[in-house]
């Protein structure tokens, strides 16, 4: 199914309000997902919002509102409330760049959330903002360490933003070799993994994601990236996640971010960030067909490409899917 970028918010804005949210979150929500949908990165895009709609149905009237519950001039901790993540991170996100603002500084952490999505998001606002960022994130077990076959940390995402005088330098990984998300959709389109990806729950390497959303994935980057992953998780617990926390109930999510000016020199520092940027795109290519890239440069050549298009695609199953959900709020109408 083709739509176009209006016709695929609106969708996604539709069923976000029929499985409860108001109207402005539902479009906090939705330019999100649309976001990644335009920077190709599918999986988060569309199919997310069929998961967010089906979590949504098993959790009943267990939401509360985002709380502050500990603040300072430079900090704060939020309760999430078990809100959807992208919610959660948003609002931390504004609490950051405000108190970075005012102090130069800040660090924020959110706990009882889920589906933070992509951290390159929030870094953007952050380094529009003019400000340095870095973004932790945890959640449930999902993941293996090196050398193990149980998850004991989650996909675990890291980022980091550098504002400069063109455009940003944000690096955004998870430290997983493969993301919930990919799993999921894999599952729903009945397609394998492929090799080295995940174990069933019985500690046996497998390609079926339903068996791997059972198990464990295994972790990127060897016993180095098996301890980044830790890192992260520990990061993230600053927030006041859970040590062993629940299926999608308590993932962490950590926000540092840092204005140029407290070292009194912000213009100089941007102009050092772009001067350096170039330099790196500007490195002697191994194959002269394929330049050398800065972090974040592939993103937005693919939202410009997919914004000037106006197309995205979506398989059908999961058009289908969340034409249903869609429908109870026309219904409701």
């Amino acid at each position: 199914m083709i739509l176009t970028v209006h016709d695929a918010r609106a969708l996604v804005e539709r069923c976000m309000v029929a499985v409860g949210h108001a109207a402005d979150d539902a479009a906090a929500i939705a330019d999100h997902l649309i976001d990644c949908e335009l920077r190709g990165l599918s999986f988060g895009g569309l199919p997310r919002a069929l998961s967010i709609a089906e979590r949504l149905a098993t959790m009943g009237g267990q939401r509360t509102p985002i709380a502050t519950v500990h603040e300072t001039p430079v900090s704060a901790r939020l309760d999430g409330g078990l809100q959807v993540g992208y919610l959660v991170a948003h609002r931390a996100t504004e609490v950051a760049i405000a108190k970075a603002r005012a102090s130069g500084l800040a660090v924020v952490g959110a706990s009882r959330t889920w589906y933070t999505g992509m951290f390159s998001y929030y870094l953007e606002r952050i380094a529009a903002a003019g400000f340095v960022g870095m973004l932790a994130g945890s959640g449930s077990w999902k993941v293996a360490p090196h050398g193990g076959t149980e998850g004991r940390y989650s996909t675990n995402p890291i980022a980091f933003g550098f504002p400069s005088t063109t455009t940003p330098v944000i690096w955004d990984i998870g430290t997983s070799s493969v993301m919930v998300g990919e799993v999921v959709l894999k599952g729903r389109l009945g397609e394998p993994l492929a090799d080295g990806l995940a174990y069933d729950a019985e500690g046996r390497p497998t390609r079926d994601p339903l068996e791997a959303l059972k198990g464990a994935f295994t972790v990127w980057g060897g016993h180095k990236g098996s301890g980044l992953a830790m890192c992260v998780q520990m990061l993230a617990m600053l927030g006041g996640q859970a040590v062993c926390p629940g299926n999608l109930d308590d993932c962490g999510f950590l926000a540092v971010v840092v204005d140029p000016d407290l070292l009194g020199e912000r213009d100089a520092f941007l102009q050092r960030v772009s001067d350096y940027a170039q330099a790196m795109r500007e490195t002697r290519p191994l194959d002269p067909a394929r330049p050398v890239r800065v972090p974040f440069d592939r993103s937005l050549a693919e939202r410009e490409a997919r914004t000037r298009a106006d197309r995205i695609e979506v398989a059908d199953a999961v058009h289908d899917a969340l034409r249903r959900v869609a429908d109870r709020a026309d219904r409701r109408a």
